[in-house]
């Protein structure tokens, strides 16, 4: 109740005040979520949850006035012409504000930027009204969802035998409430190859021989390609999403939908990518190039010194989660617009100073994550096959399940 009546009394002052908006303020609000979870160095499943839960509250909030599609979780009444751009505004600052409460002064302050070019109006207070009310909602939803839970994974070993110690990373996301799949195993996939099987040997030596530190027949763009893509969290994939609601021209609603088709997506292939890990546990390529020798396949050798580019992520190997992550962002495109053929869009990332990659075609992208992380050295051919197809799948799956048209007479 304290932090109704705080918002209420802030929101009731910055009503007056005047000043330039965003051209879009659902990819403005993207942008701003991403810089406050990155200066919360907040784990990418953790910080994912944040960005949907800010997209999926704007769309209600915005949809609500119109009512093109169905709700992701709730619509209320509110006045014809009820301003969207309060609405999508507030909403997003409220959601972050409950989730950041140390960071409230900075949110109100981002969120006075947006509403002050909007005159004051009966439809602007119904806007904020708006907001308020889908952002509580937004965040009642998520409640208990399992994302607080402790981190208990416990470490293989026998008594008074030594493992690494570091922490695993995000233990307990196999178990926290989806966005949209209807459990965290729906799209498990099978078992990992065999490793007596001709295919590991394969997958196996070519991650040895291009995905080492100090590998010589790694090319120079190959090189280029996994530092790049060292990139993780947010950061990695909303750029593009963001430059195709410009370059598609969607109007408020159409972005806002978008946007949170892409997030519940991702934060969804999160779920499902750690339901698959903890499920399999299977070894990265650092453990079994150090220990080639007791795989059972003949045509593997150890090379006892073996590292991969960078540090390897701490939690088990299969599937690969970039993959399935820029897999998913490429379902949702290809769902969406019929086809993987996209306008020119561009990326830089601060894991390569100076690279900016280009893409016309969401295929070749995800063909581009995936080798990357082979380059690298953290997963397998077979894991980056089988985590892209998850993602497709699962971004694909959020769009015919989650925010559909409204089928009316007029359509």
């Amino acid at each position: 109740m304290l932090m109704n009546l705080r918002w209420a009394a802030s929101i009731m002052i910055l009503t007056a005040l005047g000043g330039p908006v965003s051209a879009d303020v659902i990819t403005d609000w993207n942008e701003k979520a991403i810089a406050l979870v990155t200066k919360h160095r907040m784990l990418p499943p953790q910080a994912e949850r944040v960005i949907a839960c800010v997209h999926v509250a704007m769309f209600d909030a915005v949809n609500s006035i119109e009512g093109r599609y169905r709700p992701y979780r709730v619509a209320l009444s509110t006045a014809k012409g009820t301003s969207k751009q309060a609405a999508a505004a507030v909403a997003a600052a409220m959601v972050l504000t409950k989730l950041f409460p140390n960071d409230g002064g900075e949110l109100n302050s981002l969120m006075a930027a947006d509403l002050m070019s909007i005159p004051q109006s009966s439809s602007k207070s119904d806007g904020i009204k708006l907001g308020q009310e889908v952002a509580l909602r937004t965040i009642a939803d998520r409640e208990g969802d399992g994302a607080d839970a402790p981190d208990a994974y416990r470490p293989k070993t026998r008594p008074g035998v030594y493992v690494p110690t570091p922490i695993t990373a995000s233990s307990m996301w196999p178990n926290v409430k989806p966005f949209a799949m209807t459990s965290p195993l729906q799209f498990r996939p099978a078992p990992p190859i065999a490793l007596g099987s001709a295919e590991w040997a394969a997958d196996y030596n070519e991650i040895k021989t291009l995905g080492g530190k100090s590998s010589s027949r790694r090319t120079a763009r190959q090189t280029e390609d996994a530092n790049f893509w060292l990139i993780t969290g947010p950061a990695s994939y909303y750029p593009i999403v963001r430059q195709l609601v410009t370059a598609k021209k969607m109007d408020l609603v159409d972005s806002a939908r978008f946007m949170a088709l892409a997030s519940t997506a991702v934060a969804d292939t999160y779920i499902a990518v750690f339901d698959a890990k903890y499920h399999y546990e299977f070894w990265r390529p650092i453990t079994a190039i150090r220990n080639g020798d007791n795989d059972g396949n003949p045509a593997t050798e150890l090379e006892a010194s073996w590292q991969p580019i960078a540090n390897t992520p701490m939690h088990p190997e299969y599937p690969c989660a970039h993959c399935i992550q820029s897999g998913s962002v490429a379902g949702v495109v290809k769902a969406v617009f019929g086809t993987t053929e996209i306008p020119e869009i561009a990326m830089t990332s601060p894991t390569a100073p100076g690279v900016t990659r280009r893409w016309v075609n969401m295929t070749a992208f995800t063909e581009e994550v995936a080798n990357a992380r082979i380059w690298s050295g953290f997963h397998y051919r077979f894991s980056t096959r089988v985590g892209t197809e998850m993602g497709y799948q699962i971004g694909e799956y959020v769009v015919k399940k989650a925010m559909q048209p409204v089928v009316t007479s007029s359509r």
